[in-house]
This record gives structure tokens, sequence and C-alpha cells, in this order.
């Protein structure tokens, strides 16, 4: 029996993560945390598990000893979730991906210390997972991520001056959450793949690319050093990856349907509209910066994207938000998790001053 540590458990991938949990008998709910909404149902359908609402997570792990994490919380505040599995040597299934973009050293570090199994639960990222294999880096000439586009794919940076909320949450391919939804519109959340992707299989920025592929049918490739490429493939649902990474090393059985090939796919790729989208453009800069820089492009970016959804600003101030912050927050080095909550704080801070000079 294998005991899972559910954080996150109201949002989009928590709930698909308990559909899985349910309908498979070795995998036992221990533990269960949600930032904000009630758990009462959960709690009743497993009377065994711990219930949270709020507060910080590192207690309801402790209590528990689970066997595997699932890290679904939104954002930066999932880091310390993240350490600590990492650091106890707990299989960590990582859906969290801000926890490596804003402590990625620190991340590392804490996984060579604990010895601990990370799975990635993004589906590009449990795709370029099962396309390795367990092969070093070493074999790898360069990874592909791919990008649906989101909602606003072929329109103009001049299309956009008056993109709405309710048109950046309309995402053609995906169920997600508001946050990620208009993440993925700006394709920030595809700049936040790349960083996470360069800490996860140690590939640098240059040999890792983005392509804009409507479809969602594939999911990640990458191209080997003989020449091969390899690619994973299937209908875009989150109920995959998050399977794979509970269930690992087995592959579960999960409703979700074989790809039809018989119907005659197209698979089309294109290159991202910088100019349009330059949050993509932000985050390489901040991901090959190093140090600090992708903390404080998270940190804004957060803040920027509530500003959005509340009607604050409008949907190209996003970028513009988090390109000033840059030039402000970032190039230090840290060595703690203190220190780097320190760097989010001054980053939503300038960014928050932002907010109220626009």
């Amino acid at each position: 029996m294998t005991r899972v540590a559910l954080l996150g458990a109201t949002g989009s991938i928590g709930r698909q993560a308990i559909g899985l949990i349910e309908a498979h008998p070795e995998l036992e709910l221990c533990a269960a945390m949600s930032g904000t909404r009630p758990l009462d149902d959960l709690g009743t359908r497993h009377r065994g598990a711990q219930m949270q609402v709020g507060g910080d997570p590192i207690g309801l792990l402790e209590t528990n000893q689970p066997d595997v994490v699932l890290n679904a919380i939104v954002g930066f505040a999932g880091i310390r979730a993240t350490l600590w599995a990492l650091e106890q040597g707990v299989t960590l299934a990582l859906a969290n991906k801000e926890s490596l973009v804003a402590g990625g050293a620190l991340a590392r570090a804490a996984q060579e210390r604990g010895g601990g199994l990370l799975i990635p639960v993004d589906s590009e990222h449990s795709a370029l997972t099962q396309c390795l294999d367990g092969r070093s880096a070493e074999q790898i000439d360069s990874l592909v991520l791919t990008a649906s586009g989101g909602p606003f794919r072929g329109r103009s940076r001049d299309d956009l001056v008056s993109a709405t909320v309710d048109e950046a949450l309309a995402h053609p391919t995906w169920s997600m959450g508001p946050k990620i939804t208009v993440d993925s519109a700006t394709l920030a959340n595809k700049g936040l793949e790349l960083i996470e992707a360069h800490w996860l299989f140690d590939v640098d920025y240059d040999r890792i690319e983005v392509v804009v592929h409507p479809s969602s049918i594939v999911h990640g490739i990458v191209r080997f050093r003989d020449g091969a490429a390899l690619a994973h493939i299937g209908y875009p649902d989150m109920r995959v990856p998050i399977s794979y990474a509970l269930t690992y090393p087995d592959r579960a059985a999960t409703p979700v349907p074989a790809l039809d090939l018989s119907v005659g796919l197209t698979l089309t790729f294109e290159a991202p509209d910088l100019d349009a989208f330059p949050l993509l453009r932000l985050a390489r800069e901040a991901g090959e910066g190093g140090r600090t820089y992708p903390c404080a492009f998270n940190a804004a970016n957060e803040v920027a994207v509530a500003a959005f959804l509340d009607g604050r600003i409008g949907f190209l101030d996003i970028a513009v938000m988090v390109e000033e912050t840059l030039a402000h927050v970032g190039g230090d080095s840290v060595a703690s998790l203190d220190e780097l909550v320190a760097v989010d704080e001054e980053a939503r801070r300038v960014a928050a001053t932002r907010l109220v000079a626009a």
C-alpha cells in the first residue's frame, strides 16, 4: 500500500488525483490539504486520512509520514513542501513548478542530501521524463517543450490590448485553475516550464526549445545525440501524468482512451510570437541570469496575474510589471530558504509598487 499526502486537494490536479487514488486499490490517501476550501466530503470518504485547510503543510507531512507527496499547491507557497519531501527522501510527485523555478538550486541540494525520487506531474515534464527513461543528460542533444498557444494564439500584440479576463480563461485544450490558465494565455507558464526543465534534466537553456503545438497531442520531445528523437503523444488529459507519478514504476490503467491514429491526425508546430507574448522571453532571460532572477520573475508574475484577474490591470500590463520588477530585483545568490523568501517578498513589494503606479 502506497500512502499519499495530497497538497492542493481542491484544485484541478487535486480533484483528478483523488479520483485516481480512489480507483486504485494500492493507493491510500493518508493526508490532504487545501488552501481555503473545506474538505468535509473528502474527509467523509477517507475517514482514516487527516484533513487540513490552510496553514503550513509541514506539520501535516511530519505527522503522517507519507510514501508519496503530491504537491499541487499553487505558486511559491508550495516550496516548503517540496524541500521537505526531498530532504526526507520521500517520493515527490511535483505539480508545483514554482518550487523549482524559484528554488532550483535549493531543491537540487535537498534531493542530493535526501536521495528521494522526484517525478514531475506537469504534462510536458512527465513526457520528457518518460522519453528519457533514465538516460543521462550527456545523451541528450536538446529538449522540446510544446505549448498549445492558449486562447490568444495567432493574435498580434495590438490585438491583445483589449483582451479580457474571460477571454484569457477560455483555454482551448486544458481545464485548469485561473492562475495557470492566465499563465498559459501569456506563455508565462511555458517560461516557468523552461526553467523547471533546466533543473529537472540538467540541460542548458540554449538546448531547450519551445514550440507552439495547438492540438496538444505531442507533450514533449527529446532529441538525442545520435540523431534520434523520441516524442510522447496522447490525448491531453492530466490524469495520465498524475497516474504515472503516483504509481511509478508501474503504469496503472486510467480511464483515458488510447490515441486513435486512424482518424488522420495532423500535427503542426510553429515558433512562439515573442513580441505578442514577451513573458516567455523574459523567463528565458531570468533563467539564464540564474541566481534569484527566476524567483523574482515568478513572484512578480504571481502579483501581476492576481491584479489582472481582479481587473486592476490589462493583459499586456502583466509582462510590463514583470519586466520592471526584474530590473530592480534579482541577481544575488541565496544559501537558504529564508533568504529566498526574502527575495520573493521583495519582488512582490516592488511589483505591487508598479501596480500602484499603473
